[in-house]
């Protein structure tokens, strides 16, 4: 008697009063709906049960009546801990008025809390929330006076500051897949997204608890391939077949078989941006995109550099990503936010987390609603409106760089281009650059003195974060410093001799960004190191065009080969990288007589490297080091 097959009724009947229920969802990816909708009937028609903590990672709802919306009556949730609470008005306003107990915690940090809760860890350790709102020495978290649970620590060891999340039991675990068998074997192929629901199935099941999964569909027991079985049925306590209006694959979208990847769609029909102040920020947000580079863009503002980076033909210079596991592709915005077209691949949440945390990203780009004077930046709260963190602390704190996106101004702001200049016609109502900010998601302080390189860009001006706060660095054409930057900000910048935006955001056509990214600049491709006699050329993704390109090349290696032999006289080892490299037929031949003289007059070999591989042997020296436990220097 293992059919776990049964109705939604019975399934949610389990659930009982005080339990803690965590539940899977990205959106609208992957959301219980049919579960979710369950219980809240359940809880109108008998008031049971009451007093629910409910535990979820990202944001689950439409900002109005699906997802955990669904479970915003009085009486039914005592307690709520919450990665992003914008998607979720009704669970906002309760915990904004103090009817129940909640916590904004870092998205990544709840979903890797799973895998350590399944593993019967105490915690998570991370750094991530360090400066922010989140830390205890600030918030703690907490949204508001009702919320004393202690949901974070500040903790030392060996001499670093780190955070722990506690674990907690999880008693119920709503998860969802497309196909399951009689034993509960779940699979996920129409899904856009595989999120965190093995973690939280284990998490459930090793805690004594139960699981109960949502599916479109049942199959004869012993029919799935088990390679595609994402939560084994072991886990598994009750299987619910939805109904197809509780199961879209996202709230906008019913199924799309681009963003389960059954296809690949053409991307040439993706609209481009009208030529506003939301293009003019997404075309100088893609000048900082790193050539063979991986990119996690924000939802909102920064959804404009993917169309950029289609239109000016660049997505195949860099590995765009997505928080909730998204690898490759064009991520889609709006209400389809999670998903994408032609993605490479698809990881659990907790896994994309893990490569976010661990610095695996170059470059962020994300949204901006409060900056002030010492770079902090705030999006999880405003007055009466609670947005919640998501995953932005987890990404703008490790990303190697980090931009900032948005508007100087907000509510009413209108601008026009014409002959490339930038015209503001009419100043937004609210101010963004602010004394201080209401509440700290970025820490900008900590990250100046990390050295973290971090730019706000705004469609009037660019700003760099410094140890000493924001320094103005570019303007736009048609812009008065004074009157259109200096007297819209609550504080004053630090101002030198700022330089003008590139002319090209404020054409009407492409602005060649492919050539741009492509060009040849040779400034840090050369790494010599004397010691070892060795040279590391890293010519990735460079394109040699004209013989002045190749004159330029020559000039460079011989300046560092001459360097060593005017030394101690020895010839130069060379290690190269070609990975990418264009060469145009015009300058071959003379690209090609450029390599033997070097050859014949400065090296003792040449070894050729690829991406990691070349990078490795370039930080052989410093990776001895490490792994000795030494400083590095």
């Amino acid at each position: 008697m293992r059919n776990k097959i049964t109705t939604a009724e019975e399934a949610v009947a389990v659930v009982h009063a005080g339990d803690t229920l965590a539940t899977s969802g990205f959106v609208g990816i992957g959301t219980p709906d049919c579960l979710l909708q369950a219980l809240a009937q359940r809880f109108h028609k008998t008031g049971t049960p009451r007093d629910l903590t409910l535990l979820f990672a990202a944001g689950q709802g439409d900002g109005a009546e699906q997802g955990l919306n669904r479970l915003g009556q009085p009486g039914l949730l005592k307690k709520v801990i919450g990665g992003h609470w914008g998607l979720i008005p009704r669970l906002g306003a309760l915990a904004l008025a103090g009817e129940i107990e909640a916590w904004n915690l870092p998205q990544g940090c709840i979903s890797q809390l799973y895998r350590d809760i399944a593993a019967c860890k105490p915690g998570t350790f991370s750094k991530v929330g360090l400066g922010t709102f989140v830390d205890p020495r600030q918030e703690g978290g907490r949204i508001n006076a009702r919320s004393t649970d202690e949901r974070v620590r500040l903790m030392h060891i060996d001499g670093e500051e780190w955070l722990f999340y506690p674990a907690m039991p999880i008693h119920v675990a709503f998860v969802r897949g497309t196909t399951a068998d009689a034993h509960g074997n779940i699979t996920m192929e129409r899904e856009a997204l595989t999120l965190d629901n093995l973690a939280m199935a284990m998490a459930a099941h090793n805690s004594g608890g139960v699981v109960i999964a949502q599916v479109e569909r049942i199959a004869k027991t012993g029919s799935l391939d088990p390679r595609q079985v994402r939560i084994p049925g072991t886990l598994v306590d009750c299987v619910v077949v939805s109904t197809p209006e509780t199961h879209r694959q996202t709230y906008a979208t019913a199924y799309s078989p681009a963003f389960s990847a059954e296809i690949q769609v053409p991307l040439d029909h993706l609209p481009t941006l009208p030529l506003d102040e939301r293009k003019l920020i997404a075309r100088r947000c893609a000048l900082e995109l790193p050539v063979d580079g991986v990119v996690n863009l924000g939802i909102g503002m920064p959804e404009g550099v993917s169309s950029v980076a289609n239109e000016e033909g660049v997505l195949d210079l860099i590995t765009l990503t997505a928080e909730p596991g998204v690898i490759g592709g064009v991520p889609a915005g709006g209400l389809n936010f999670g998903a994408a077209y032609n993605v490479e691949a698809v990881i659990d949440q907790n896994q994309q987390f893990d490569f976010y945390d661990g610095g695996g990203l170059d470059l962020a780009v994300l949204g901006m609603a409060e900056c002030d004077a010492q770079g902090n930046i705030n999006v999880s709260r405003f007055g009466s409106r609670l947005a919640g963190a998501g995953g932005f602390i987890n990404i703008s704190q490790n990303a190697r760089q980090v931009v900032f996106a948005g508007t100087f101004t907000a509510g009413g702001l209108k601008v026009a281009v014409e002959g490339g200049q930038l015209q503001i016609l009419r100043e937004g109502r609210e101010r963004k650059f602010k004394k201080a900010v209401q509440q700290i998601t970025f820490a900008g302080q900590r990250a100046a003195e990390r050295g973290q390189p971090v730019h706000y860009v705004t469609e009037r001006c660019v700003f760099e974060l410094t140890v000493g706060g924001l320094r103005l660095t570019e303007v736009a054409p048609g812009v008065n410093i004074e009157r259109d930057i200096l007297a819209q900000m609550d504080f004053a910048p630090l101002v030198d001799e700022p330089r003008l935006m590139d002319a090209s955001i404020f054409s009407p056509g492409p602005m060649g960004l492919h050539h741009m990214l492509m060009s040849l600049r040779l400034d840090g491709r050369l790494h010599l190191d004397v010691q070892r006699h060795l040279l590391f050329l890293d010519f990735q993704h460079l394109r040699v065009r004209t013989l002045d390109d190749v004159a330029q090349i020559r000039a460079a290696v011989s300046a560092h080969c001459e360097a060593v032999v005017q030394h101690d006289g020895q010839r130069v080892g060379v290690i190269v990288n070609y990975d990418g490299f264009a060469l145009d037929d015009d300058v071959a031949e003379a690209y090609a007589a450029m390599v033997a003289d070097l050859e014949a007059r400065y090296y003792s070999r040449v070894s050729r490297y690829a991406g990691g591989a070349y990078r490795r042997m370039r930080l052989s020296r410093a990776l001895t080091r490490i792994v000795d436990g030494h400083p590095q220097g």
